[in-house]
């Protein structure tokens, strides 16, 4: 029992831990670019933008699990 509530303490600690790592890189990227990419997907509808966000958020995502596991 308490191997499995310490493998499950690491995996929520790792898991917050790629949240927090994937929102930083969101924040990082929406400043180095002009303008706001939510206003713009949002307000704008642009399409093409959402999906190369899409495309960054899973690339994001596999880079992060790559980096915890």
């Amino acid at each position: 029992m308490e191997q499995l509530m310490s493998n499950f303490v690491g995996a929520v600690v790792f898991a917050l831990l790629g949240v927090a790592l994937f929102g930083v890189a969101f924040w990082v990227i929406d400043k180095m670019t002009p303008g706001s990419i939510f206003k713009e997907i949002l307000d704008e509808h642009n399409n093409a933008l959402a999906i190369l966000m899409g495309c960054v958020a899973l690339g994001l995502a596999i880079i992060v699990a790559a980096a915890i596991h």
